[in-house]
């Protein structure tokens, strides 16, 4: 059974007879609030926590209509229940009362029994709209707290694979980190949403998951590769695409996509599909500048680090044959950034 006993009602009602007529019907059974008049009314529903308004009609100065239209207006007394309690009884001013707000209509004079049956009704449907919103928001924690921890699932075993993948090529994880950092600032400089711009700083750590499945003598080579070798290295972009393939993961679809991609050049030229300028995904396009600007300032099994200064310029010379010249436009205009971050990434 429900327990209404400490439930708060306001009566309004400028006739003082009707409401001690009220008073006398509820008094028992709820905590009752009183007002004659509708500034009153409104000034008691701001200061006092209520389940339920009795509210007459006819009142000199704000009417019951305006008081109902005020309340609903306002984000914090909308969702008190309202029943108007009124010797106004033609069909319209009902149609009117229940079209602004009101839960109920009740005519003067009126029975008191059906009063209290009317009122015991609406505060039950209150209470279970209380508790199914209780019971609602508790879900929806609960969701938003397992939505964290699969996203945080994600994202280690993102974050491990990618290393997985440097682990067996030449990096030490920090490639893989500064890549991450350069992919999202210049996505952000290309426009890209936040959502996109998260997405876009995780899905670029596995651009090179399919070296995985590259031969170590080939990986680890000091000296040039020679033809075959280069034609089984340029396999990586393939390969990691085969391994994130089929993904329900969004996430996983696009570093699908960045895997296979970033190797693409401006000019078509590039591996191993020979896409040219926005044929290849704007995420691909992205990533290939951030990996070719890490890779030339990093130590290789083959020669030492550039300098970064003749790295930025080499990103410039390729623009718009090997990379998208609006992008490299915008990762020249984050240079100092860009140095800030290797300062703190080496």
């Amino acid at each position: 059974m429900i327990e209404h006993a400490n439930r708060r009602i306001l009566l309004v009602d400028d006739t003082k007879a009707n409401i001690d007529i009220l008073v006398e019907t509820l008094k028992d059974d709820y905590k009752l609030g009183v007002a004659l008049d509708g500034k009153k009314a409104i000034e008691y529903s701001h200061a006092n926590r209520l389940d339920l308004i009795l509210l007459d009609v006819l009142m000199p100065g704000m009417d019951g209509f305006d008081v109902c239209k005020r309340l609903k207006e306002n984000p914090a007394t909308c969702d008190i229940p309202i029943i108007f309690i009124t010797a106004m009884d033609a069909p319209a001013n009902k149609r009117k009362g229940l079209s602004i707000g009101a839960v109920d209509y009740i005519t003067k004079p009126f029975d008191i029994s059906e009063v209290k049956a009317r009122v015991k009704t609406h505060l039950t449907l209150k209470v279970i709209q209380e508790s199914l919103k209780n019971k609602n928001l508790i879900l929806e924690e609960k969701v938003k707290e397992r939505t964290r921890e699969l996203k945080e699932t994600q994202v280690e075993i993102i974050n491990r694979l990618s290393l997985a993948s440097k682990f067996r090529d030449y990096g030490t994880g920090q490639n893989v980190i500064r890549i991450s950092y350069l992919a999202e600032m210049l996505g952000r400089q290309a426009g890209l949403s936040p959502e996109e711009i998260e997405r876009l700083a995780l899905s670029s750590t596995l651009h090179d998951a399919g070296k995985i499945g590259i031969s170590d003598n080939i990986l680890m080579k000091k000296g040039t590769l020679t033809e075959d070798e280069w034609m089984l290295m340029k396999e990586h972009t393939t390969i990691g695409s085969r391994l994130l393939a089929n993904s329900n993961s969004l996430l996983i679809q696009e570093a699908q996509i960045i895997a296979l991609t970033h190797h693409e050049w401006w000019d078509g030229n590039g591996y191993n599909r020979g896409l040219a300028g926005e044929e290849i995904p704007l995420i691909g396009r992205i990533v290939a500048i951030c990996d070719v600007f890490d890779a030339l300032i990093s130590e290789r099994p083959h020669r030492a680090p550039w300098p970064v200064e003749k790295a930025f310029q080499e990103i410039q010379s390729r623009s718009a044959t090997q990379f998208d010249p609006r992008l490299v436009k915008h990762f020249m205009e984050m240079k100092k950034d860009i140095i800030d971050l290797i300062n703190k990434t080496d």
